[in-house]
């Protein structure tokens, strides 16, 4: 299965140098991360408020400790692992053929693989800082503080994370939209491109082959060179750098 597939991808790979790989939560669920929207994703599970409400900045302002809990629980999967997507982009960066990763996930997991240039659209779960000082905390002292997190000088933390309400780190989709722009090659994997402004970024792209891999069809129109349906580490584990 996705033999032919596999076999065009690579082809094109081998013809450029210049390689952005965009994605989204489907990259980190074969890692055991819960993805949003999907069947049994975050989204279509019960609780007291709609995920949607509990992860805006307004809700976060009002209702802290409810945030807590839930992003706790939910979000801050501190023993997943890197899959073999991770794993194959960082070692298509290592070659040089991979300028960068664009992503909507906050978990870490390029890095944790190796990936060096990583635009974190949407901030990081491993980033947390006081709200009052400014001084920063990592994940495992977030996750393992009982309630609201606090700074030792007495102020709540807030996480590194871009909220509903929130807008995106202007450096960072700068820096994301530039190698977008300039690429020879843009890989969309693990996104249904539902969420906005960053589904847009796909519209700056001018170059030789988009290629979108994704278990269902992207939400958003793409003319894409190549289409593969179906898991993204499977696909990718089967490349050769």
């Amino acid at each position: 299965m996705y033999e032919e597939q596999v076999k065009q991808l690579q082809k094109m790979i081998n013809e450029c140098h210049n390689i952005v790989f965009f994605g989204g939560a489907g990259v980190s669920t074969e890692s055991g991360i819960p993805d949003f929207r999907s069947a049994d994703g975050i989204y279509h599970q019960q609780y007291r408020f709609s995920p949607e409400q509990v992860v805006s900045h307004s809700f976060f302002q009002q209702h802290t400790d409810v945030f807590y809990d839930f992003y706790k629980d939910k979000m801050m999967v501190l023993d997943a692992k890197p899959n073999a997507a991770h794993l194959k982009l960082a070692e298509l960066e290592k070659a040089g053929k991979l300028t960068s990763i664009v992503t909507q996930n906050i978990d870490g997991l390029h890095q944790t693989a190796g990936s060096k240039k990583v635009w974190e659209l949407h901030g990081s779960i491993h980033r947390n800082y006081c709200m009052r000082c400014g001084k920063f905390y990592d994940a495992a002292y977030v996750k393992e503080s009982s309630g609201v997190p606090k700074c030792e000088c007495g102020g709540i933390l807030k996480p590194d994370v871009v909220l509903y309400e929130e807008g995106l780190d202007s450096k960072v989709m700068q820096g994301a939209l530039q190698d977008i722009s300039r690429a020879d090659m843009l890989i969309i994997g693990g996104t249904s491109l539902v969420v906005y402004p960053a589904a847009g970024f796909v519209d700056y792209f001018k170059g030789k082959y988009l290629v979108v891999i994704n278990k269902s069809e992207t939400a958003k129109a793409v003319r894409a060179d190549l289409s593969i349906n179906g898991p993204i580490g499977e696909i990718m584990e089967r490349l050769t750098v």
